[in-house]
C-alpha cells in the first residue's frame, strides 16, 4: 500500500474511533503515526535534559536551584484527533506535525517568578532552539487570572542517520502559579458541579493573592542575596 492510501485508511479509521480503541489501532496499524510519537517523546527528553543543565549550572554558580520541578506530557491519540476535528484540519499525521504545536509538553516550575524569565532566557540563548511563539500569561494574565509563560519552540533530535526538528510547548511558571492553575482546573472542570460567577471571582482574588505573594517572595529572595 503506496503512502497516499495509508494516509486515507489512517483518517478514516480515527473518524470512526472515539475511545480507547483509537489507541490500540493506531499502534498496531500506523507505523507512521508512532514513529512520530516517538520523535515527539525524544524533543521532550532534549527539552528536559536542556532544562535540567541549566538546573545544574545556577545550583553550581548561584548555590540554589531555580527549578522546583519539571513535568512532561505527550498528547494521546484521542486528543490529538479531537483537537485535529475542533480546528477543521484533516486527520493525519501531516496534518498533526504541521498544525499542532502541543503535542510535546513540557512544565518547568520554577522557584520564583524572575527565575521563569532567567531559564527562559537563556534557553533561548541556546543555538539548537528556535522560538517560534511566546504568550506572556504573567505579564497579561488571563481573564479568569491564569498567569504561565508560554513557549513553542523548535529544536532538532539527532537519530542515528537523520535528523528532525520537533516543536515543543513549554510552560514556565513558579509553585504558586502551578498551584493556582491545578486546582482551577479540578475545580472548573468537575461536571457535576455548576461553576458560578462568584466562584469564578473568588477564584481571580486567589489567583491575584498568589501574584502578590510571588512578587513578596520575590524581593526577600533579593533582601537574602544582598545580605549575603
Amino acid at each position: 500500500m503506496d503512502k497516499h492510501n495509508e494516509d486515507l485508511l489512517f483518517s478514516e479509521k480515527m473518524k470512526s474511533l472515539s475511545n480507547e480503541k483509537t489507541l490500540d489501532w493506531i499502534e498496531k496499524k500506523s507505523k507512521d503515526f508512532v514513529k512520530n510519537m516517538t520523535y515527539y517523546r525524544c524533543a521532550i527528553m532534549e527539552i528536559e535534559t536542556k532544562f535540567n543543565v541549566l538546573n545544574e549550572e545556577f545550583s553550581l554558580e548561584h548555590d540554589r536551584n531555580p527549578i522546583s520541578s519539571i513535568k512532561t506530557r505527550l498528547k494521546g491519540p484521542l486528543s490529538i484527533k479531537n483537537k485535529l476535528e475542533r480546528h477543521g484540519f484533516p486527520i493525519s499525521v501531516d496534518a498533526m506535525t504541521e498544525n499542532l504545536n502541543d503535542i510535546a509538553g513540557v512544565r518547568v516550575v520554577c522557584s520564583f517568578k524572575s527565575d521563569v524569565y532567567l531559564l527562559a532566557k537563556a534557553l533561548l540563548q541556546q543555538d539548537d532552539i528556535e522560538l517560534i511563539r511566546e504568550k506572556d500569561y504573567i505579564k497579561n494574565p488571563k481573564s479568569n487570572g491564569y498567569r504561565s509563560l508560554h513557549l513553542i519552540v523548535a529544536i532538532p533530535i539527532f537519530l542515528a542517520h537523520e535528523k528532525h526538528i520537533m516543536k515543543v510547548e513549554i510552560q514556565l511558571r513558579t509553585i504558586a502559579m502551578d498551584f493556582w492553575a491545578s486546582l482551577e482546573h479540578q475545580l472548573r472542570y468537575k461536571k457535576e458541579n455548576e461553576f458560578t460567577e462568584e466562584m469564578m471571582q473568588e477564584l481571580y482574588e486567589c489567583a491575584e493573592e498568589s501574584d502578590a505573594l510571588d512578587q513578596r517572595m520575590d524581593k526577600l529572595r533579593v533582601s537574602a542575596d544582598f545580605s549575603s
